[in-house]
């Protein structure tokens, strides 16, 4: 149907197959998903050593986002790859276009939103903190919609405070997200946080609504997320909980989401809770009621019948992770081979390796930035913008892609464009960039026109 629209693009073959020898999977990290696996880290005496020799020198709200962390907590991906995690359940995602009832409909979209907390590694694991001017690219070639597929591009837009910036489409599916996650580390005594009450997701379904079929418009929903925690740091085991409030809301249908992921209390409770409620916001008529498990299941009652019924079940859900173009393809910047010897240490357990090969990228960030600095050159990035609020555009997104797509389109003309935006599938041409890093007369410690040398060393 598309194939030719751009060197090296093929259509996706029709089968139950999901990989190829040409692209790499996502999900090679070691993500767990499906039967409940432990969710403790238990630190030998070294490691407990290393987190008191930091922890001794912080107060409790300290910022840790400047603070070099072991690396034996680390997760062997960057944050960029991790966020698509929000994106690996298809059978969630795709139907909410087709859903023709609104309050269903929306019904659907939290469904998707609760879909994804339960993929994450073993244990307590933080990922790579995306260096600026980071990127990362991927696809999906839906088995179940043959002939479609999806497209996701993120880049690290700012350093510190540390922003994340994302966007995904899928074209034949009228779905659009967009997003910029803006976590806030803290230290809390015996435990740590990442505040994530700043980060929002919009996302429209384009089909739908009053300006449905409109550029920029569609039904259009915002999405915050919870807050992230890591229990026991001092004494115990650590342990991975997500708590607090988080929203999903849609002013055109009047309604919205209030979901609570609640925390253990020190007595009572237990871990990987949710409740909620979906109510009318102008009057606040609560419709349904949310409860179960983050990683397990998850029903919804109606409040005028008092049916319940599951909503989704996290237990043996597999997530579909997406294609990544070969290392031996990316950019040095690209996450899969910037990180490429960290991650081989951090699977090898070679801790003293993966500090090391951290350590050298980190010490080039730094280069970078006194070099602009030296220069009086302020860094742009290369796929994002910032938000324009005279075009309707949520202020708390930040940034949004750069590159306008036109949303009045086909789908193989919009695939056209988003293919002219990235490299984004396996064998396709580079697209030369005007911003390089960092963007000044002078030679970059990162140089862009040797991109391939080393790319298998």
């Amino acid at each position: 149907m598309i194939s030719g629209l751009l060197s090296g693009y093929r259509e996706p073959q029709h089968s139950r197959r999901r990989s190829s020898l040409t692209s790499n999977k996502s999900d090679a990290d070691g993500t767990t998903a499906g039967v409940k696996e432990e969710e403790e880290t238990v630190v030998d005496e070294n490691e407990k050593s290393m987190l008191m020799s930091i922890i001794s020198q912080l107060r409790p709200g300290a910022d840790l986002s400047r603070i070099t962390l072991p690396t034996f907590i680390l997760e062997p991906r960057s944050m960029l790859e991790r966020i698509t995690n929000f994106m690996q359940h298809p059978e969630t995602l795709l139907p909410m276009s087709k859903v023709d009832d609104p309050e269903k409909r929306f019904i659907s979209v939290v469904k998707f939103y609760l879909s994804g907390w339960h993929i994450k590694p073993a244990g307590v694991k933080k990922p790579l903190n995306p260096i600026l001017g980071e990127w990362f690219t991927c696809h999906w070639d839906f088995v179940d919609a043959p002939g479609t597929q999806a497209f996701y591009i993120s880049e690290q837009t700012s350093h510190h405070p540390p922003k994340s910036s994302y966007f995904y489409m899928s074209p034949h599916h009228h779905i659009r997200i967009d997003g910029t996650l803006k976590p806030q580390s803290r230290f809390l005594g015996n435990s740590a946080a990442s505040m994530m009450n700043t980060s929002i997701v919009v996302l429209r379904l384009m089909n739908r609504g009053a300006t449905a079929g409109k550029q920029g418009g569609g039904e259009k929903y915002i999405l915050t997320q919870p807050n992230m925690y890591v229990r026991g740091i001092l004494f115990g085991k650590m342990k991975y909980e997500l708590g607090d409030h988080s929203y999903v809301r849609c002013s055109e249908l009047d309604l919205v989401a209030d979901i609570e992921f609640k925390v253990k209390g020190f007595f009572t409770g237990g871990y990987n809770v949710i409740g909620g409620v979906i109510k009318r916001e102008s009057t606040g008529e609560v419709l349904y009621e949310i409860s179960g498990s983050w990683n397990g299941e998850m029903h919804i009652t109606d409040k005028k019948t008092g049916h319940r019924e599951l909503l989704f079940d996290a237990t043996y859900a597999r997530p579909t992770p997406p294609s990544v173009r070969p290392i031996t393809q990316q950019e040095r910047r690209e996450s899969q081979r910037l990180w490429k010897q960290v991650v081989a240490a951090l699977k090898e357990r070679n801790q003293e390796t993966a500090t090391d090969e951290k350590f050298k990228i980190e010490d080039r960030q730094r280069e970078e930035a006194r070099a602009r600095e030296a220069d009086g050159v302020e860094w742009v990035p290369r796929y994002f913008r910032p938000v324009d609020l005279a075009r309707g555009e949520e202020e708390q997104l930040d940034f949004v892609l750069n590159t306008n797509i036109d949303e009045t389109a086909s789908a193989q003309d919009q695939i056209r464009q988003i293919l002219g935006i990235a490299p984004i599938v396996a064998g396709q041409s580079r697209r030369p960039s005007t911003y390089e890093i960092p963007p000044h007369a002078g030679k970059s410690t990162i140089d862009d026109h040797d991109e391939f040398v080393d790319a298998e060393s």
